[in-house]
C-alpha cells in the first residue's frame, strides 16, 4: 500500500510540475502555466482539481503515443474571499491547450458543477484552438460549451480571461461571457487569423492588429478589461468577484453601512459648469456618489461616451451608467447604447441596483448612425432599461433633451426615483434649436435677428426649461441640491431596497438584436 501511495503522489507531482521544457518555453514568452494562474486567481490552498488523470482516447495522426494526464485543460474549484467559484484554465504546455474530447468533457463538468452550485464561472484560455487530431469531436466540445453557457446567462456570473491566444469557434466562449479580461501583448482573440485574412481578401495583418487586446478594447468592444500584465488582470478579476452576487437568487455581498445617506460632497458643486455646453468628466461625480471614491469601470476604453460601472453606495452593490460629456459631449451613438444595454441587463439579472447619471444632448445625427442602425441600437437601451426590475434612481444633473433623455431611464419607461440638479434642462431640444424651428421665418424677417434669437431662448428657458418644470409636472421627484446628491441617492436605494415586481408571464420578449 506504501508503494502505490508513493507512486501515486509521485505521479500527481509530476502532472502538477508540467514538461519543463515547455513550462520553460511558456515563461519564455511571458505567459504563466496553467496553475501558476489559479494559484494567483484563488485564495491559498483553497483549489479542488477535478480529473487530473483525465486522459484522450484519439486514434491516429501521431497522437496515440502522447496521453499526458489532464490533457491540457486544468479544472476544479475554489475560493476569493472565501466565496465559492468553479474555475478551468488551459494548459498551452500539453497539445498547444487545444480542445479535445476530453479537454472539452472536463470544461463541461466545471460548468455543469457551477450552475448546480450557484457559483461563478471563470474561463482561463490560452488555447490553439480544436485539436485537429480528432476532427468532429472537437467541434461538438466547443457546440457543449457555448450551449452551457447560455444556460448559466443570467443564472452565474461568467468572466472570461484571455491570456494567451483564443481562435476560431473559441472565441464565442467569451463572446457569450458576461465580463472578458484580455491581457496586452500575449492574448490574441479573432475567428480567422491573418494567414487566411490575406489569402481572402489580400490584407496584410500582424495577430495584434488583427484580435489584440487593445483592438477589442476599444474598436470592437468584445473586450470589457484590458491589462498590462496577468498578475494585475487576475487581480482585478477577484475585485470584480467581490462585487458580484454568486448567482440570480443571491444579492450582491455587501459591506457595513458607512453613513451615506447623511454624506455631503461639497465637491459635486464644483465639477459640473452651469453652461450646457461647458464638458467636465462624469467619472469626478461618480466618485463622488460611491463609497471611498472606489468602482470598476466596465468597457472603460470602448464608446466613452457612456460611463458603465460597478462600486458601492453606503455598502450597498450599484451599476452606475451615466453620459461622459468630455467624449462627444455626451452624445449617444450605436456602441454607447449597445454597452449601456447590456451592462442595465447584467444589473438586472443579477440584483443591482441601478443609478443612471444623465447630461445627454441627444442622440448623434448623421447618415452614419442612421445607416448602422442606431434607430436599432439605441432600441437595446430602452428595452433593457423597460425591462429592468431592479431598483432604478435617476439623476438628472444638466442638459437631457429629446429621445435621448427618453432612454436614460426616464419616469416614463419605469425609473422609481427621479432627481434633478437645479441645472436640469429637459426638453425637446436645446433652447437654440428649438428657437430656430419655432421662429424661423420671425428670424429672417427680422432686421436685427441676433438680439431677437437672444431674447426668444430667454423666453423658452424661462418658459419651459426652469428648475421646476419637470418637477412641477411630476416628471421628476425631487429638485436637490448637488452637494447631497449621494445623499439622496443612498437613502432612495435605502427606500427602494425590498422593492419586487412581478414579470409578466411570458417565454421571452423579443429584444431588437
Amino acid at each position: 500500500m506504501w508503494l502505490l501511495r508513493s507512486q501515486l503522489a509521485e505521479l500527481r507531482d509530476e502532472v502538477e510540475a508540467g514538461r519543463a521544457a515547455a513550462v520553460e518555453r511558456q515563461h519564455a514568452l511571458g505567459k504563466r502555466t496553467a496553475r501558476e494562474r489559479i494559484d494567483l486567481l484563488l485564495d491559498e490552498d483553497s483549489f479542488v482539481e477535478l480529473e487530473i488523470y483525465r486522459t484522450h482516447q484519439a486514434r491516429g495522426f501521431g497522437i496515440d503515443g502522447n496521453r499526458p494526464h489532464s490533457d491540457g485543460v486544468v479544472a476544479g474549484s475554489g475560493t476569493i474571499d472565501g466565496r465559492r467559484v468553479f474555475v478551468y484554465a488551459q494548459d498551452f504546455t500539453l497539445f498547444g491547450g487545444s480542445l479535445g474530447a476530453a479537454h472539452a468533457a472536463k470544461i463541461h463538468k466545471v460548468m455543469d458543477l457551477a450552475l448546480a452550485a450557484g457559483a461563478p464561472l471563470i474561463g482561463l484560455n490560452d488555447s490553439g484552438g480544436a485539436r485537429i487530431q480528432e476532427g468532429a469531436l472537437s467541434l461538438d466540445g466547443y457546440g457543449g460549451i457555448f450551449r452551457r453557457h447560455v444556460e448559466a446567462s443570467g443564472v452565474i456570473p461568467q468572466i472570461s480571461v484571455i491570456l494567451g491566444p483564443c481562435a476560431g469557434g473559441a472565441a464565442y466562449s467569451p463572446a457569450l461571457a458576461d465580463f472578458t479580461f484580455m491581457v496586452r501583448d500575449t492574448a490574441q482573440m479573432y475567428l480567422t487569423g491573418p494567414d487566411v485574412v490575406k489569402t481572402v481578401t489580400g490584407e496584410d495583418v500582424t495577430h495584434e492588429e488583427l484580435g489584440g487586446a487593445d483592438v477589442h478594447g476599444t474598436r470592437s468592444g468584445v473586450a470589457t478589461f484590458v491589462h498590462d500584465d496577468e498578475e494585475s488582470c487576475l487581480h482585478d478579476v477577484r475585485y470584480l468577484v467581490s462585487l458580484l452576487p454568486s448567482n440570480n437568487l443571491e444579492s450582491p455581498p455587501a459591506e457595513p453601512a458607512c453613513g451615506a445617506q447623511s454624506d455631503e460632497r461639497p465637491r459635486l458643486a464644483e465639477i459640473v459648469p452651469t453652461e450646457p455646453n461647458q464638458p467636465y468628466d462624469m467619472r469626478a461625480v461618480l466618485a463622488e456618489l460611491v463609497d471611498d471614491g472606489e468602482y470598476i469601470e466596465i468597457h472603460e476604453h470602448w464608446a466613452g461616451n457612456v460611463v458603465c460601472a460597478l462600486g458601492r453606495i453606503d455598502g450597498e452593490v450599484v451599476g452606475v451608467v451615466g453620459n461622459q460629456p468630455m467624449v462627444f459631449a455626451g452624445v449617444l451613438d450605436s456602441p454607447g447604447a449597445q454597452k449601456a444595454a447590456r451592462f442595465v441587463r447584467f444589473c438586472d439579472a443579477f440584483n443591482i441596483p441601478l443609478v443612471t447619471l444623465v447630461d445627454v444632448p441627444g442622440f448623434l445625427p448623421g447618415t452614419e448612425q442612421e445607416y448602422g442602425g442606431i434607430i436599432r441600437h439605441g432600441a437595446k437601451l430602452l428595452y433593457a432599461y423597460c425591462e429592468a426590475s431592479v431598483p432604478r434612481v435617476q439623476v438628472i444633473v444638466r442638459k437631457a433633451y429629446g429621445g435621448a433623455y427618453i432612454v436614460m431611464d426616464s419616469r416614463s419607461v419605469g425609473t422609481d426615483l427621479s432627481l434633478a440638479w437645479p441645472t436640469n434642462e429637459i426638453a425637446v431640444m436645446g433652447a437654440e434649436g428649438a428657437v430656430n424651428v419655432l421662429h424661423r421665418k420671425r428670424l429672417a424677417e427680422a432686421p436685427d435677428p441676433d438680439d431677437l434669437r437672444a431674447e426668444l431662448i430667454q423666453e423658452y428657458r424661462e418658459t419651459l426649461m426652469y428648475p421646476l418644470y419637470a418637477a412641477e409636472r411630476g416628471l421628476v421627484d425631487d429638485v436637490i441640491d448637488p452637494v447631497r446628491t449621494r445623499a439622496a441617492v443612498a437613502r432612495g436605494l435605502a427606500m427602494l431596497r425590498h422593492k419586487r415586481r412581478q414579470a409578466p408571464r411570458r417565454k421571452h420578449g423579443n429584444i431588437p438584436l
